[in-house]
């Protein structure tokens, strides 16, 4: 009989020497281990607007570390070459230490603290755990960027350690995030759970014939203002990635027409990659 993963509401069930679906969390020896602890795939500084977060410590810099792995299968995947990989991906050692002496000598470049980012960090839960404690004992700051995947035990669990968290909201239908091979409201608890706790930002990506209506825009941001009015949400525009390489961007007007339906509802709504 497998061990189950408890991280996400996947619940992989491992027999010995299994791989998740997230390709980064494996049973080795009877325990759920984390395949991608240390392991980086990219690691640069970036403008904090990047991530993207526009409403917090506008104008610093952040070191943006990112592995390999994901909980989602998002057709559309930006970063597939990472996010789809697995342990076979090449990699860089960088325990959590050397991430933060790392951070922490990047301080006079304007370097407020660590992002994790680029793949989906929480797959690597327990690297991100591990560093954002080291990175607050240094009097820096965390950020996260994630598909907010997560169940709400690790969730609650590292919240106190995260500073500020992006979330990517992909739609508003249960049939939409199906596709993608996530819950959505496993995604609406963690973003509401975060909204209490640290600086929270969400992101949504529109995709032409997807989750592209007004209607669809009215109700994700309606129910986004039930949880606080003044999160900021940033509409993003398609381009083709990955298994949705054929398909042409996101119509420009047609993200600032659903920016304009979420601003009847959201104070601060943001227009991406425009």
């Amino acid at each position: 009989m497998g061990i189950p993963c408890e991280l996400c509401f996947h619940h992989c069930e491992l027999d010995e020497g299994q791989t998740g679906l997230c390709r980064a969390r494996a049973n080795r020896g009877g325990q759920i281990v984390t395949l991608n602890y240390g392991r980086l795939t990219a690691l640069s500084l970036d403008p904090i607007e990047k991530k993207p977060l526009r409403r917090f410590h506008h104008g610093s810099m952040v070191l943006s570390a990112g592995s390999f792995g994901c909980s989602l299968r998002c057709p559309f995947c930006q970063n597939a070459e990472i996010a789809a990989a697995g342990a076979e991906c090449p990699t860089r050692n960088c325990p959590p230490q050397a991430l933060v002496q790392e951070a922490v000598r990047l301080r006079g470049c304007g370097n407020l603290g660590v992002a994790y980012t680029y793949n989906e960090p929480l797959v690597g839960y327990e690297y991100v755990r591990d560093c954002a404690a080291l990175v607050h004992e240094a009097g820096m700051r965390n950020v996260l960027v994630t598909n907010g995947t997560i169940e709400e035990g690790p969730w609650l669990a590292l919240l106190p350690l995260i500073d500020a968290v992006n979330i990517d909201l992909k739609g508003f239908t249960g049939d939409w995030y199906r596709a993608l091979g996530g819950d959505l409201e496993t995604v609406k608890r963690s973003i509401t759970l975060a909204a209490g706790r640290c600086h929270v930002e969400v992101t949504t990506l529109i995709v032409p014939g997807e989750n592209d209506s007004e209607e669809e825009m009215y109700a994700l941001s309606a129910w986004l203002s039930s949880v606080r009015p003044d999160i900021p949400l940033h509409v993003s525009r398609f381009f083709p990635r990955h298994h949705m390489s054929d398909r042409p961007p996101t119509p420009v007007e047609t993200v600032f027409r659903l920016a304009d339906a979420a601003r009847a509802n959201l104070r601060t709504v943001y227009t991406g990659n425009c």
